[in-house]
C-alpha cells in the first residue's frame, strides 16, 4: 500500500496506530516494572533495558507477520472480530491486577518480562497491524513513536488514564472503528464493496465504534450489578 506522507491517508492511520498501541500497552509496561521489582537497583535498569529491547523486537516481528497474514481473504474478518472483543473488554472494569512473578535473578527477570509481554501483546499486534492498513512505513513510524512512549512514560500514561477514564472509552471506540475498517476491506469482499456499496467504508467503522461502546457499557453494567 503506497501512502503519501503529505495526505490524510498517512496521518490519520498513523494517529490510530499510536493511540491504539498506547491504550493497549499500559499493562505491558507495568509488567516490565513488576518483573524487575525484586532485583537490586543496579540490575533493575539492566532487566528493564534488555527485557524491553527483546519485547520490542518480538512485537515488531509479530506485527509484520500479522500484516502479511491480513492480506489473505477472510482473515481480516477474524481480526475484526478479535478487535471488537478487545475493545469491549477495555470498557469492562477489572476485578484486580494479575499477579506477576518477580525474580531476584537478572536472566530470570528478563525471561519473565519477555514471556509476559508475548502473552499480553496479541491485542497490540492485531490492533496496530489493522491500523497500518498494509503500509510498512506507517507500521514502522507508528511503532517507533508509540513504543518508547509506552515504556518510558508508562506511569504517567496510567495516571492520566485513571484521572480521565474517557480516554479509555475513546480508545476502545477507536479500536471498534479500526475493526469496522478492517472488515469492509477484506480481500474477499473489498472489490464488491468498492463497486456496489462504497458507503460501507463509512458505515463499517461507525458501526464498529458504536457496537464496542454499546456492548462494553452493557457488559460493564451487568458486571457491576453482579
Amino acid at each position: 500500500m503506497d501512502i503519501s506522507f503529505t495526505t490524510q491517508d498517512f496521518w490519520i492511520p498513523l494517529f490510530q496506530i499510536i493511540i491504539v498501541n498506547i491504550v493497549l500497552s499500559g499493562d505491558n509496561a507495568v509488567v516490565i516494572a513488576l518483573a524487575a521489582r525484586s532485583l537490586p537497583p543496579h540490575q533493575q535498569k539492566k532487566a528493564i533495558a534488555w527485557g524491553s529491547g527483546a519485547a520490542i523486537a518480538m512485537r515488531i516481528v509479530l506485527t509484520l507477520f500479522a500484516v502479511a497474514l491480513l492480506q489473505y481473504p477472510y482473515l481480516k474478518f477474524v481480526g475484526a472480530a478479535l478487535l471488537l472483543w478487545i475493545g469491549v473488554q477495555l470498557l469492562i472494569p477489572e476485578d484486580g491486577d494479575a499477579e506477576i512473578a518477580s525474580s531476584n535473578h537478572l536472566l530470570a527477570a528478563i525471561k519473565t518480562i519477555l514471556l509476559a509481554d508475548l502473552v499480553m501483546s496479541i491485542d497490540n499486534v492485531i490492533g496496530v497491524a489493522a491500523a497500518a492498513k498494509g503500509s510498512l512505513p506507517l507500521l514502522i513510524i507508528g511503532l517507533a513513536i508509540s513504543i518508547p512512549l509506552v515504556i518510558f512514560g508508562a506511569t504517567m500514561l496510567l495516571k492520566v488514564m485513571e484521572r480521565f477514564p474517557v480516554i479509555i472509552t475513546i480508545g476502545a471506540m477507536l479500536i471498534g472503528w479500526v475493526a469496522g475498517e478492517m472488515a469492509v476491506t477484506d480481500p474477499a469482499i473489498v472489490a464488491w464493496v468498492d463497486s456496489t456499496m462504497p458507503m460501507l467504508h463509512t458505515i463499517g467503522p461507525v458501526a464498529g465504534a458504536i457496537l464496542v461502546y454499546a456492548a462494553g457499557k452493557v457488559m460493564a453494567n451487568r458486571k457491576k450489578k453482579g
